[in-house]
This record gives C-alpha cells, structure tokens and sequence, in this order.
C-alpha cells in the first residue's frame, strides 16, 4: 500500500458524519464565490493583477471561476471531492498569500480570515474524503457497477 492509498484509508475510516455538513457548507461557500466571480469579473481582474502573475490575467480569470463553479458543486455533493478540493487549494494559496495578506493580519480583515480557513478546510478534505453523505459513497452501495 503506497502512501496516498494510505492516507485514503485512513481518511474513509475517520470520518465523522457531522463533516459532511461542513463539506457541504463549504462546497457552497466555493460556488457561492464563484458565481460573484461571475457577476464582477473586472475586480477578479484587478484581484490577479495585484499579485503581479506572469499569465494571462484572463486565462487566470476563467480557470479561478470555473474551479470555484464546478469544484464548488462537487464538493457540496460529495463527487470526486478530493480532485476538488485539490484544485482549489492553489486558488486559496493565492488568496491567502498573496491577494489578502496584502491588507494585513488584522481581525478586521475578513477576507483574509474566511480565506485562510476555507483552504484549511480544502487541505483537510484532501485527506479525509468525502464522506457517508456523498455522491462518492452511494456509488459504492451493491447494486451500482462502476467502471474503472
């Protein structure tokens, strides 16, 4: 058993079931932000300029609301959760390092709080999972034929 097999193993059997409201809390939180991503892409813009990334500001743009859009909704359903809490992670690590630290430390600052969190969160269902109440999960019930 190689190490991520491991870490998985270990994640499907710690795994409390009030989790799963806060990975579906969260998954929300995710699309939530994405959709205002959406709705005001200049300040998304302005937010990827500010770090000083060598990109394109507009791949940038689309490849961080498409992964909040659609990583956001798998987990909240408990679908491939942890590809999607892995694919957020650098869009947190972006905001908590490099977008929000720029305001300061202050307990004022609450973006960079809520931020900080979120990819606490995300760093902590990469390991644990999905979950009982999950998509993940009902696709393993007897019955269902997965093909992999």
């Amino acid at each position: 058993m190689n190490l991520i097999q491991r870490i998985e193993y270990w994640g499907d059997h710690h795994h409390p079931r009030w989790i799963d409201f806060i990975r579906i809390a969260l998954g929300i939180l995710i699309f939530a932000k994405g959709v205002s991503f959406v709705m005001d892409r200049d300040s998304v813009a302005a937010l990827i300029e500010r770090t000083h990334f060598q990109l394109s500001i507009w791949g940038a743009v689309h490849y961080v609301v498409f992964a909040h859009l659609v990583g956001g909704i798998f987990i909240m359903m408990g679908f491939a959760t942890r590809l999607a809490a892995l694919i957020q992670i650098p869009i947190l690590i972006g905001a908590v390092f490099f977008v929000n630290i720029t305001q300061g430390f202050s307990f004022l600052n609450s973006e960079f709080w809520l931020s900080l969190v979120v990819l606490l969160l995300l760093c902590y269902f990469v390991v644990v999972g999905s979950g009982k109440m999950s998509l993940d999960k009902m696709m393993d019930k007897p019955g269902y034929k997965r093909d992999i």
